[in-house]
């Protein structure tokens, strides 16, 4: 009896969708960071590099002990095998440069989707008395039965990623027009 109830429970959890939607939030996510970070190393960083006169930031380090110390290393692999601690500053800056790129990336990537949704009207208000949420063409709160004043809702806005390709379209249906004029 208790499995059968453990079973159901466990169906009713994947059921419900939140377990689901989390799965393909994780999977989503990867696929994003492969894609995000291929951005970062492989076309921003470079012009970055050009920018900076070539500049590499992981050789830049100090010396905290050992090695020797009347020679200057080349780079961090030299000085670690002449047995030397390092503090490696220029690895540390390339992550913060890299997570500020990654992070500008993610952002307008976040710009273009919120761009393509549609904008829903507000279908929910404050009730003025007891501050509940109540929806904002109710006339009466139906928490504190408080006569309240209904809202117009507005239409759903159309995205602008929507309303460009309609204004292309128009454009191309004019222009298939005109080249149909001119082959009459």
């Amino acid at each position: 009896m208790g499995k059968t109830n453990l079973l159901k429970e466990f169906r009713a959890f994947i059921e419900r969708g939140s377990a689901i939607d989390m799965a393909v939030g994780i999977i989503v996510g990867s696929v994003m960071t492969s894609v995000v970070n291929s951005l970062v190393k492989d076309i921003i960083m470079p012009p970055i590099g050009v920018l900076i006169g070539g500049v590499d930031f992981s050789q830049l380090f100090i010396v905290l002990a050992g090695g020797q110390a009347d020679v200057v290393y080349p780079t961090v692999e030299a000085a670690q095998a002449a047995g030397a601690t390092t503090m490696n500053i220029g690895v540390f800056l390339n992550s913060i440069v890299s997570f500020l790129i990654t992070m500008f990336a993610i952002f307008l990537f976040v710009r273009v989707v919120n761009k393509m949704r549609s904008k829903q009207p507000v279908t929910t208000r404050a009730c003025p008395y007891c501050k509940t949420s109540i929806n904002v063409a109710a006339c009466k709160c139906p928490n504190c039965c408080s006569d309240v004043t209904p809202l117009e809702v507005g239409p759903v806005e159309e995205s602008d990623i929507s309303k460009g390709i309609r204004s292309i379209k128009k454009v191309a249906a004019g222009g298939i027009n005109k080249i149909q004029k001119i082959k009459k």
